[in-house]
């Protein structure tokens, strides 16, 4: 027996670990130009599909491998109700929920009223015509993704005039991620925490829940950082939040995996949504459970009941995700692409991934590259050791947001186990990592000894004046320079530090800092040096566009993508604010907006160009309109 996975990445894999300890063969599907990935390279067998949304090249490629079993992963068709029923009919087995629950469940505004009919409280809401219903309920308002989730078709909407461009840029990115464009408002909390339980039901009635993960810290609706349990959940709320959950479970005869969400304020929780599948963060709930829930989903699939009942679940100790994406913290979080140079999660994490030298990682999907997880006897332990795992993580060839991630972890606020929905802009506001802090010039030192070709021998020099350098380097927050007295395998910033280069292997520099030792990983593609969790571009050696101002009127393309939209001519007068063009990059769509009023003097996009992180886009003279 085979099980066709029909996702790729982490979760692929993630998916194939657990059905072989099944005793299960794996069948791979990917996209044009992804034979090489990952995932496609572990599993049995593989088959070309045009896209993870083409349901009916998904089915056939299950039947033509002799899979009889599909597990969707989560995202792309793991919560349509039409490739669920397509598979049954198909005769394959969907390990999954019934169609007729995802139907209900994946539809926000009737989830909504089987949950009120379940007796669980929620926040007033509408679909139909949404502006007039968000003026009826007024601001703030959430738009969201009838179908799907995981932060795509999602936008806050603080005043009534910013509703309509927030409709239609949901609306684009829920139909490009799940083939279904609806929409619908609700009331939205500004500080919450964000509380989700995980159910599991088997074909047999039974249903139970395995506790709940805090999911409060989060960016553009996607989440960042996961735990369980939740710090801000006891025993007495948590028994509330989990017999919620599962008395709507029970109410659409659920089978298999599933998450109801909640918001949770001031000791109140209200319904959110119901997500149909296996949730990113799954791994928390499984190291403070001690269970495979993928085991479980296809054991479930299977008919079989599930294995424990609700006296027999417990809780062990406390587990924390961070999920590392390939974007820039210095620019606005955007997303990068880029080719992975070098990949070593520190062992004594969990590393779920699909990373590997060599890897290219494009502007087509999700940013996320990993999730790592620590788990401990205490929330401050399992917290420790995922900063210092984090710290001992190599990832080198694109930015990420991995020193951002750390950051996270060691805040005060997040550390007390306080942080809401509101942590990231309201609590972290002044974090270095927001306010674009210059590198440690030792590092840059350092990263001259190693562009000039150290160790001493390779120098050139030997007698004489000791020779005075100055290299200019693109940061990813500015152009950053420095000079320094080069002395062999030394470097010398007047009135700065010293930067001594011990050692060097092809993936390690052994340097000493501020006199303090470091081994750091480093690799370099082109004029590009990757230098610990810096990236930097020598643009002494080949000059690279620096970054622009906001006042000097050049719009420059923020990350490698697509241009979806131009809504300026040449010559228009656009005011402070105004939407110029559309750029969508892994799945998520951003409007590239006038930095002052004026005229544009010049467009170098048209609609459906292919884009370079930093290209000249359009420029503005900065006149009145």
């Amino acid at each position: 027996m085979r099980i066709l996975i029909a996702n790729r990445g982490e979760i692929a894999l993630r998916v194939m670990r657990s059905a072989r300890a099944l005793g299960y063969g794996c069948v791979a599907v990917h996209g044009p130009g992804e034979a090489g990935a990952p995932h496609v390279l572990a599993a049995d067998l593989a088959v070309e599909v045009p896209g993870y949304l083409d349901g009916a090249a998904i089915i056939a490629a299950a039947v033509a491998t002799g899979a009889g079993m599909v597990h969707p992963g989560y995202g792309f068709l793991s919560e349509n109700a039409g490739f669920a029923r397509a598979c049954a009919e198909a005769g394959l087995v969907f390990i999954g929920p019934s169609p007729e629950a995802i139907a209900l469940m994946g539809d926000k505004g009737r989830a909504k009223a089987a949950a009120l009919a379940a007796g669980v409280p929620c926040l007033p809401g509408a679909t139909g015509d949404l502006l007039e219903a968000g003026q009826r309920i007024g601001v703030p308002l959430m738009v969201k993704a009838a179908l799907g989730g995981g932060g795509k078709g999602m936008r806050l909407v603080r005043a009534l005039a910013a509703l309509p461009e927030a409709l239609t840029r949901a609306a684009s990115e829920a139909e490009k991620s799940f083939g279904d464009g609806a929409l619908i408002v609700e009331k939205a909390l500004l500080a919450p925490r964000h509380i989700e339980v995980q159910v599991f039901g088997d074909s047999h009635g039974n249903v139970v829940h395995l506790g709940e993960r805090d999911c409060s810290i989060q960016r553009r609706h996607q989440k960042v950082v996961e735990e369980a349990p939740s710090p801000a959940v006891d025993n007495a709320l948590r028994e509330q939040m989990g017999t919620a959950a599962v008395s709507l479970a029970q109410a659409c005869g659920y089978q298999g995996a599933g998450t109801v969400e909640f918001l949770l304020e001031d000791g109140a929780f209200y319904f959110l949504e119901m997500n149909t599948r296996l949730q990113v963060e799954h791994p928390v709930t499984e190291a403070v459970t001690g269970l495979d829930l993928v085991d479980w989903q296809i054991r479930v699939a299977r008919g079989e009941p599930l294995p424990l009942t609700q006296d027999q679940i417990t809780l062990s100790g406390h587990a924390i995700e961070v999920r590392l994406y390939a974007e820039d913290p210095a620019n606005g979080f955007l997303p990068q692409t880029g080719r992975v140079l070098r990949w070593a999660p520190d062992p004594a994490l969990r590393s779920d991934d699909a990373l590997a030298e060599g890897v290219e990682v494009g502007a087509g999907f999700d940013p996320m590259l990993a999730k790592l997880i620590a788990h401990g006897p205490d929330r401050d332990t399992a917290r420790q050791r995922l900063i210092e795992g984090l710290n001992r993580t190599e990832l080198l060839g694109l930015r990420t947001n991995k020193p951002f991630l750390g950051r996270v972890l060691a805040h005060p606020v997040f550390a007390q186990g306080d942080a809401t929905t509101a942590f990231l802009e309201r609590d972290f506001a002044t974090d270095p990592a927001l306010t674009q802090t210059p590198p440690d010039p030792a590092l840059l030192a350092l990263a001259v000894l190693l562009l000039a070709g150290a160790p001493a021998p390779r120098f050139g020099f030997t007698t004489g004046p000791r020779p005075t350098l100055t290299r200019r380097f693109d940061t990813g927050v500015g152009t950053a320079s420095v000079t320094l007295t080069l002395d062999g395998p030394s470097a010398h910033i007047p009135d700065g530090p010293s930067v001594t280069l011990d050692s060097l292997t092809p993936t390690h520099a052994r340097a000493r800092l501020n006199g303090i030792a470091h081994t750091l990983p480093y690799a370099r593609d082109g004029d590009t040096l990757h230098l610990g969790d810096l990236t930097l571009t020598d643009i002494t050696l080949a000059p690279a566009q620096s970054r622009a101002q906001q006042g000097d009127g050049r719009i420059l393309a923020p990350m490698a993508g697509t241009v979806l939209a131009v809504e300026v001519a040449l010559g228009d007068r656009v005011t402070q604010g105004q939407t110029l063009a559309i750029q969508e990059a892994m799945k998520m769509e951003h409007p590239l907006r006038a930095p002052f009023a004026g005229r544009v003097t010049s467009l170098t996009l048209t609609k459906g160009a292919q884009v370079r992180a930093r290209q000249p886009l359009i420029t503005l003279d900065p006149e009145s309109p």
